[in-house]
């Protein structure tokens, strides 16, 4: 199936043999879905603080003096953004009524942070519809239809306007300055944008680090080729181009969990590119960070005591306290376990990366939810899971889908050095049976596709999970070009 001029062009790549071998093998077998045990809730699996607990918190991270750095997926282009512009386009182009969403952005078209710059492109003409979508989104105007998320106006001041990408960089000033002045951004980008990216951060680095008194460390990097999934045909063959190659693709954010093992800190917090609002409104986004990673302390420190405990003589009188830990931290029961094996077997649950997952209530948003799943091993955990990772044709399953109260925001805090503080290396945590199979099409023929676990689905299945409610204010994605004209963003 696979010739030496194919194996040339993996190594050329990085890309293991191995791997496309097990990829290869999930094309035919497809994916097991996840065995649930039961959707997480306030009652069980997710946590919830008082005012006082969250004031608690607050002033224990107020005295942490180590790092944090950011790390914001930023890869994608904006395109989906603007479905609604496109579906417009083909319903003018074919004279049909244009849909009600299309309608709102023509109205309020002067409210958008882009309208001033927008109003500014020769042969721009806000009366005529087609001159407006085109202006916006192809080359001639202001190509928003092939540019990053991050490098679009989201928001209007006063006296300035700020992109997404500067958004963060205002919120990583306000939690995640360090003691040396620094705050540290890791963006994920496309290798076509990363010189968009860089002139923008040249241009803007200079004002926000003398408003915020601080300096800014930014690291630009992109998906690995190495991560790279091969695509088949109909019959799960290897899809071939032309000219007789391979064709693979980039395997979904999951890929980045390679460029997450590359970051050196204690504490690192991932959010969505999308996910920013207005300074004004920063109050309970920045609030509700450090609560979730005074948690993450808290939690890490008791993992930390029992593992130094476990190192030291043996003593069988501590496993049940081990045992209710777990339980009652991050939703693992240990199943029957001989004696002789059992401190092994704790150590092994014990150290592992942690995460502490905001979890928002479930107001009909996008997104997977938060789960509580058996493990191979016969033990439970908690889980973020996508709905393609669920069987709906199960009754109970689907009930357990129909009964989840949260889904995820992407607001993440997590640590991954070990007792020693040494760093873990994160793709042994990796569940390489979460991944998922998509049809696609490539020069008009048809394609399967393979995303690699998700980077907070499978890609950290094998990591210590903690959930927690936070508040929906703390919630603010721009999915489509309307939701600018949201009140948050306005």
């Amino acid at each position: 199936m696979l010739t030496n001029d194919d194996l040339l062009q993996m190594s050329q790549a990085g890309i293991k043999i191995e791997d496309v071998r097990r990829q290869l093998d999930y094309f035919k077998t497809g994916f097991p879905f996840a065995e649930i045990v039961a959707p997480a809730t306030k009652d069980r699996g997710i946590m919830t603080l008082s005012v006082e607990e969250q004031e608690q918190l607050l002033d224990e991270v107020s005295k942490y003096n180590g790092e944090i750095v950011k790390f914001v997926p930023a890869s994608g282009a904006a395109t989906r953004m603007f479905k609604e512009l496109y579906e417009a386009e083909a319903d003018i182009l074919s004279q049909k009524s244009v849909n009600d969403k299309s309608e709102k952005v023509f109205d309020q078209l002067s409210k958008f942070a882009f309208y001033k710059e927008l109003a500014t492109i020769p042969g721009f003409d806000r009366s005529n519809r087609l001159s407006v979508i085109e202006h916006i989104l192809r080359e001639k105007g202001l190509n928003y239809g092939s540019l990053p998320k991050g490098m679009l106006k989201f928001h209007k001041y006063a006296d300035e306007v700020r992109t997404a990408f500067e958004e963060h960089l205002v919120e990583a000033a306000l939690y995640a300055k360090g003691p040396d002045g620094i705050a540290r951004i890791v963006f994920t980008v496309s290798p076509e944008h990363i010189d968009g990216f860089k002139k923008l951060a040249d241009k803007v680095l200079p004002t926000y680090q003398r408003k915020y008194n601080c300096r800014f460390k930014i690291d630009f990097t992109v998906q690995k080729p190495s991560t790279d999934t091969i695509a088949v045909d109909e019959n799960n063959m290897p899809f071939r181009l032309n000219n007789g190659k391979l064709l693979f693709r980039p395997g979904g954010h999951g890929a980045l969990i390679a460029n997450l093992n590359d970051i050196y800190a204690d504490i690192v917090v991932i959010k969505n590119i999308d996910n920013v609002v207005k300074e004004s409104m920063l109050s309970y986004t920045i609030a509700w960070k450090k609560i979730l990673i005074g948690i993450l302390l808290r939690v890490r420190s008791k993992v930390f005591k029992y593992l130094e405990l476990l190192d030291g003589e043996k003593n069988e009188a501590l496993y049940p306290e081990i045992i209710d830990f777990l339980k009652s931290t991050f939703m693992i029961n240990i199943p029957q376990i001989p004696n002789e094996i059992l401190k092994d077997f704790l150590r092994a649950k014990l150290d592992r990366p942690v995460r502490v997952c905001g979890m928002v209530v479930n107001t009909g948003e996008p997104g997977g939810g938060p789960f509580i799943v058996k493990d191979a091993d016969g033990s439970t955990s908690l889980q973020i899971l996508e709905s393609a990772q669920i069987n709906l044709s199960d009754e109970l399953m689907k009930s357990y889908l129909k009964n989840s109260t949260h889904f995820n925001p992407v607001d993440v805090v997590c640590s991954f050095t070990d007792h020693h503080g040494e760093k873990f290396d994160l793709s042994r945590f990796v569940d390489p049976e979460t991944g998922f199979i998509s049809v696609k099409s490539f020069e008009g023929r048809a394609l399967k596709a393979q995303e690699l676990p998700g980077l907070w689905n499978g890609a950290m299945s094998q990591w210590n999970t903690v959930f927690v409610e936070v508040p929906v204010e703390t919630f603010n994605p721009v999915k489509t070009i309307s939701d600018l004209l949201r009140p948050e963003h306005q």
